[in-house]
């Protein structure tokens, strides 16, 4: 006598369904769930009523839903492939740039031998800007006029020459930067100069290691020199 059976989806099938998705990460965890998503998909096959066998509809959407499944896992181990690759290319170009100097958002600059390096990032279009460079006491050393400057990286140098025209002493000074147009405050970012010593790679990505400013996201250098 042929066993009759209900033609709706069993909870067991449903579970092994949710099962694989929530394994997709895991590929062994995955294999097993589609074996048992197919077993139990079989036996209901094998076990209907031949009177009222199961859909085609109902078939093609479970097997649909493996089909899924199985995709999302191929993605899954495709993106992070990827993700590797990407993070090997962006630590081999970054160790390219070891020795290289770089101008990254900061406020420090450090006087050797009558020679400094800073620089200024121009974000709105200016017809004033004014750099101003103080000592560890915060008074004003020497103040540098720019003129009008168009949005972009501007590197700068500075002789180490007082605004009395006497040398400053080596050593490390701060400077602030003041843009304006029509006599209205416009964006303008200070930058440090530094040079790259070494390059290390974490969760958060590729960080260039500098002397004197720390550890920098190539994403926020302005400029390479």
């Amino acid at each position: 006598m042929t066993t009759i059976t209900d033609n709706t989806v069993s909870p067991a099938l449903l579970a092994a369904t949710n099962g694989t998705k929530a394994a997709a990460v895991d590929a062994n965890s995955t294999a097993a769930a589609q074996d048992r998503f197919l077993t139990l998909l079989v036996t209901q096959m094998k076990n209907q009523d031949p009177l009222n066998p199961m859909d085609n509809a109902q078939v093609t959407s479970q097997l649909a839903q493996l089909s899924t499944v199985n995709g999302i896992d191929k993605l899954n181990t495709t993106l992070t492939a990827l993700q590797g690759n990407y993070q090997s290319s962006q630590s081999l170009q970054a160790a390219s740039l070891i020795g290289h100097g770089v101008l990254t958002p900061g406020s420090t600059t450090t006087l050797a031998d009558g020679k400094a390096l800073l620089g200024v990032d121009i974000t709105e279009a200016a017809d004033a800007v004014k750099l101003t460079i103080r000592d560890s006491s915060g008074k004003t050393v020497h103040s540098m006029n720019l003129g009008p400057q168009e949005i972009g990286t501007v590197p700068l140098g500075w002789d180490g020459k007082t605004d009395s025209g006497t040398a400053a002493a080596n050593g490390k000074y701060t400077f602030t930067v003041e843009a304006t147009r029509g006599g209205v405050k416009t964006a303008a970012e200070a930058l440090s100069f530094g040079q790259v010593q070494s390059v290390s790679t974490n969760a958060q990505g590729v960080k260039l290691n500098v002397p004197d400013i720390g550890a920098v996201d190539i994403a926020k250098v302005r400029q390479f020199m």
